[in-house]
């Protein structure tokens, strides 16, 4: 029997960003065939995917109540 903490290996939620991640891959195809180069479409697709995974995972809020007023990020 499996605890109900157990994963599936799958975290949960991230349908959404892997179907972004996958339009954005199809839409630097697109541009890379426009600019007739297809690399650079998906060198483009690439680092913007890296910003979506960024936004998608700070949208999705993991960990509420870690902003703190009194740290400007110079302490360790």
């Amino acid at each position: 029997m499996t605890s109900p903490d157990a994963h599936s290996g799958w975290p949960k939620g991230r349908v959404g960003w892997l179907a972004g991640t996958v339009v954005l891959l199809v839409l630097g195809v697109v541009l890379g065939l426009i600019l007739q180069n297809v690399w650079l479409g998906l060198a483009i697709a690439v680092v913007i995917s890296i910003g979506w995974l960024i936004a998608y995972e700070s949208w999705r809020g993991k960990t509420p109540g870690l902003d703190d007023p009194y740290d400007d990020g110079a302490k360790l």
